[in-house]
């Protein structure tokens, strides 16, 4: 792709506890440079789902607004949205077509009819078919075909993945879009925004987990033998640790995130037996002395819960941790809990490791948009240009002279820049320029970073 062609593409967390809008580009070899970064606080959303459409478009525009102020050169017009909720459903289908010419090639076209074909599946009523996914392809009786174009025969067909959700939820979501002054392109599922951003071609036919632990819920994608085996959504996240520390505790909303964040484990630490955490009392009343273990043990409860879901779908699709080489994959604002890691590997018996996005970014971006928090707004990006190669959505045109503003730069890479003269490079654009495949068979290039998250802090007060 000439990067002067690149559309600009905007993707849009809504979250339980942020909004983030990500406007971002690819460079010439392939990675994404982020021409605009903007977050607010989220209000008007519990546990994934638009309930109160007023603050919540409030909240896309606060979003917005820090987006355009950190580049005033963008025009936000068009966004891709990530769905996730309770109401978020899956189902397995199988469906086929007779060919009228069986000794011609298999086309693209034949692909996509079978395809929208299964958006005529029955579903319960009330609920709306987001996403159709193709596993694999059958073709008379070759069967675990991954692409059937230019094969030949009688009969095509497939095994779907089907994800749907609650009309009146999906409803609500875009009509807060659409308030805000934006168009929906797409709603794309968060568990597969996040594993786009997150996962390998390694990962994608070694088998994996990707759980992604957010505010209002935990979202599932597992894949096996390069298919999507299966999605769904937990009804628990980081919130709920809050709110269970809060009454725990006996504390206010505000100091329970603060001793999650910054005091708070996934495991209890007999070396913290008699460790405390004070913290001041309310309107006059004495400090309260919180301990270390106490909150470890109610942060543990809460996980573990969250995990024994992991394994229970899991083993609804008949897989166990030897079959998965690839382990899980763990992102989202909740990956960041100290010591979750082992926690994970014990209860699931699955490696892990945190999931970050950064391989998909262009070198010299600033730390904050490495977190895994981002993945999903960040995996809505590449699915948005997954849709522009392939040509299934119409762009609008966007401005190539924009460049990456500077407040998004990383001071390193600013010095490096202001510090040597630019030296001419001879780079074959062609042979070095990066495909980012995930949207095409659910996997893409992400390097496997291991990051430092558990080294021992010592007591501090609040």
């Amino acid at each position: 792709m000439n990067h002067n062609e690149a559309p600009i593409i905007v993707g849009l967390d809504i979250g339980t506890t942020k909004i983030a809008a990500i406007a971002g580009r690819k460079n010439e070899f392939g990675k994404l440079e982020i021409l605009g970064f903007g977050k607010a606080n989220s209000n008007g959303v519990k546990h994934g789902q638009v309930l109160n459409i007023d603050q919540t478009i409030k909240s896309i525009q606060q979003a917005l607004q820090n987006c355009l102020a950190s580049n005033p050169d963008l025009e936000i017009k068009e966004v891709y949205v990530g769905i996730a909720g309770h109401h978020i459903k899956s189902l397995q289908t199988r469906g086929d077509i007779v060919r009228q010419q069986p000794d011609d090639e298999i086309q693209g076209s034949e692909i996509d009819v079978l395809i929208d074909n299964q958006r005529k599946t029955f579903i319960p009523a009330g609920d709306q078919i987001i996403d159709v996914i193709p596993q694999e392809y059958y073709v008379d009786n070759i069967q675990n075909i991954k692409d059937p174009v230019g094969y030949n025969g009688v009969k095509v067909g497939a095994n779907f993945h089907i994800i749907t959700g609650d009309k009146n939820a999906i409803k609500n979501i875009n009509r807060a879009v659409n308030k805000s002054g934006l168009q929906t392109i797409d709603l794309v599922l968060q568990p597969l925004a996040s594993s786009s951003a997150v996962m390998s071609d390694i990962d994608f036919e070694a088998g994996v987990v990707v759980l992604d632990i957010g505010g209002g819920t935990s979202d599932l994608a597992i894949y096996y033998e390069g298919v999507l085996k299966h999605t769904a959504v937990i009804p628990f996240g980081g919130e709920n640790i809050t709110e269970d520390i809060r009454m725990g505790l006996g504390v206010l909303r505000q100091q329970a995130e603060a001793l999650k964040v910054q005091f708070g484990s996934a495991l209890v630490d007999d070396k913290k037996a008699n460790s405390y955490i004070t913290i001041p009392g309310i309107k006059g009343m004495p400090a309260k002395e919180i301990g270390v273990n106490n909150l470890s043990q109610i942060i543990m409860a809460r996980m573990g819960e969250i995990l024994d879901f992991v394994s229970y779908h899991l083993k609804q699709v008949g897989l166990d941790s030897k079959m998965l080489n690839g382990g899980i994959i763990i992102t989202g604002g909740g990956s960041q809990l100290k010591h979750l890691i082992q926690l994970t590997e014990y209860t699931t018996g699955l490696n892990a490791r945190i999931g970050l996005p950064n391989e998909h970014l262009a070198a010299g971006h600033i730390e904050e948009l490495k977190k895994p928090m981002y993945a999903t707004c960040l995996g809505l990006i590449l699915k948005g240009y997954n849709d522009h190669e392939h040509k299934y959505k119409i762009f609008s045109e966007s401005n190539p002279g924009i460049s990456v503003p500077t407040s998004l730069k990383s001071d390193k890479e600013e010095l490096e820049k202001n510090s040597k003269p630019e030296e001419p490079k001879s780079v074959d654009v062609e042979e070095r320029a990066v495909k980012l495949k995930f949207w095409d068979k659910i996997g893409s290039k992400v390097k496997r970073n291991l990051i430092e998250l558990f080294k021992e802090e010592e007591d501090k007060t609040i």
